[in-house]
């Protein structure tokens, strides 16, 4: 009989043992995230959530998913790895609060070549942290190693949220002409647009570690600003009254974004001028010598959340979201027609 060689897994290229001292690391941060209808911790075959304990009496789920685009590139290359696990569960919650649903739990799912127990390890507390913030549970996810897979120091990461509300209550609901667009201030690029980001600074002949030119600090630390989290603020006011409609200005910029929660026959007008878009835009149009459309079709362009609501609501939903903490600006209205109409110009 042929001798077995005493090949390992680990031989191959997995390291079970570095896994569990992951899921080891993380469960107190975890833990941090657990809220009303949470049922178990990390380690199980499948992670429960109780919505009677949540609150709900008659829930309709919601699920998304999502990434956080070529932005992890640049979280690779620069080492700093810390708040891409807060864009990806804002790019997922962000969206399930535009759906009227408010966040309950959140999966997450990190590959990888190798696994390195700390690299990991900061991605995921990142994704607690982002959690915590929007009332997200973290419930559960998958780590893969998976060799031959990816360049050494690669990963790739997607985000699973669910989150529920009460039946009737979805959104849009009731936008009409004459409503108004309240615009939530992002806070800077987010996580869409990056493949031309990075291509803006190749042009520019710009490192990530190199000044940034429209902020203080390193230009890689200050494109890596995570992407804003606007769900409490944003359920606030939906408990408040008087919303008819939420936009999470990703891909696609105003654009593409505001027309998908327009009834057939209505269109916006939106006021260009009405707000200053951040410094990283007025750089990445004139480096890159990218015309105004299509900044408004890539980048938020300094709104990240648009609010439509009505008009004998426009200042009461104003104050409640400036007093929440958000950057609250009156872009423009609903009108009769189809698309987003533009009036002034970006001041960039």
């Amino acid at each position: 009989m042929t001798e077995k060689n005493g090949l390992t897994y680990a031989d191959a290229g997995v390291d079970i043992d570095a896994g569990n001292a992951l899921v080891d690391r993380i469960k107190p941060a975890a833990r941090a995230t657990e809220r009303p209808g949470t049922m178990a911790g990390l380690g199980g075959f499948g992670a429960l959530f109780d919505l009677k304990a949540a609150g709900f009496a008659d829930p309709i789920l919601v699920a998304a998913t999502d990434g956080v685009g070529t932005k992890l590139r640049l979280a690779i290359e620069t080492g700093d790895l810390d708040g891409v696990g807060v864009d990806l569960v804002a790019m997922c919650v962000n969206d399930l609060v535009c759906q009227g649903a408010e966040p309950l739990f959140f999966l997450d799912y990190f590959a990888t070549g190798k696994l390195s127990t700390d690299a990991a390890a900061r991605v995921i507390e990142g994704i607690a942290r982002g959690c915590a913030a929007s009332g997200a549970a973290l419930i559960g996810g998958e780590t893969a190693e998976m060799p031959g897979m990816y360049a050494p120091g690669d990963f790739d990461l997607a985000g699973f949220a669910v989150g529920a509300m009460e039946r009737g209550a979805t959104l849009p609901a009731d936008v009409a002409e004459g409503d108004v667009l309240l615009g939530l201030a992002s806070d800077g690029v987010h996580s869409n647009g990056f493949s031309l980001v990075r291509r803006v600074a190749d042009l520019a002949g710009l490192g990530w570690a190199d000044p940034a030119p429209f902020a203080d600090g390193q230009l890689g630390a200050a494109l890596l600003m995570p992407t804003r989290l606007y769900v409490k603020p944003v359920l606030a006011a939906l408990r408040a009254g008087g919303v008819h409609g939420l936009a999470h200005i990703t891909g696609g910029g105003l654009t593409e974004n505001l027309p998908r929660i327009l009834p057939e026959g209505l269109g916006v007008q939106v006021d260009l001028s009405a707000w200053t878009p951040p410094p990283v835009f007025g750089w990445l149009t004139r480096t890159g010598g990218v015309a105004e459309a299509e900044m408004l079709k890539t980048f938020n362009c300094g709104i990240g959340m648009v609010v439509i609501c009505a008009p004998d609501r426009a200042d009461a939903l104003t104050a409640l979201l400036a007093e929440a903490g958000e950057t609250v600006t009156a872009l423009g209205h609903v009108t009769a027609g189809d698309g987003v109409a533009y009036t002034g110009a970006l001041a960039l």
